[in-house]
């Protein structure tokens, strides 16, 4: 299972990481936790056709925040054109987090204490402190219950992107974890480096982030000891 998050743009280094990891749609699951363009950034927007060219073939994707920033700036100024207005369909459509075996997968975090049928899409593609600061000890003590009282993620890993890992204590460019929460966004908005995780294989394949949307320096390691 290969999974990747807060790519902002960089179109060049998702393929070519794709390709070092040998995907192949008919035999891997790939799952993009959303965050592909910036809003702002017309030049990236065009990213979103090969995400849902991944879509077609199998893939599975999430909304980021920008990608629901971009709905609301196209219906605000109003759409022009099929293709944006094909955007928007799109990403109306995705869903707001996913569910493979004993993984969460979801673009921001969840909001502490409410079950997921109930979590709001906002929270979902935006919420950080009271995400990482207080479903830890919330997701440790929830394990001591009864299974039927039980959070539906209780027993989950949460794989997520959103806040850059640096920010959450990680070396620049380097993935997150801490007890059962994995953060994958390595900061490739913030010149750090982007990184495609495979799962079931224990390797990061990540490359630098540099001006322009290109890539560079491309790396494969292992993170088997992470205990993913």
């Amino acid at each position: 299972m290969l999974v990747i998050s807060d790519i902002h743009g960089y179109k060049e280094g998702l393929l070519s990481l794709l390709r070092m990891a040998g995907y192949n749609p008919a035999s891997d699951q790939l799952v993009l936790l959303g965050d592909y363009i910036e809003a702002d950034k017309p030049a990236t927007w065009g990213i979103l056709d090969t995400i849902m060219k991944l879509v077609r073939n199998g893939a599975l994707a999430l909304p980021g925040n920008h990608e629901l920033k971009l709905v609301g700036m196209l219906r605000k100024r109003g759409a022009r054109g099929e293709r944006l207005r094909r955007y928007i369909r799109w990403i109306n459509k995705l869903p707001p987090y996913y569910i493979n075996g004993s993984y969460l997968f979801v673009h921001a975090g969840i909001r502490p204490g409410v079950p997921l049928k109930n979590q709001s899409l906002r929270d979902l593609t935006e919420i950080r402190e009271s995400f990482y600061s207080q479903t830890l000890p919330d997701l440790e003590e929830d394990l001591q219950l009864e299974p039927s009282r039980r959070t539906p993620y209780g027993d989950m890993r949460v794989i997520f992107g959103h806040t850059p890992s640096f920010k959450l204590g990680a070396p620049p460019g380097t993935i997150w974890k801490h007890s059962r929460l994995v953060s994958i966004d390595t900061g490739a908005k913030h010149g750090c480096r982007l990184t495609l995780l495979d799962l079931t294989g224990g390797v990061a394949y990540s490359c630098a982030s540099k001006p322009g949307y290109r890539a560079s320096d491309y790396r494969a390691d292992s993170v088997r000891h992470m205990q993913l």
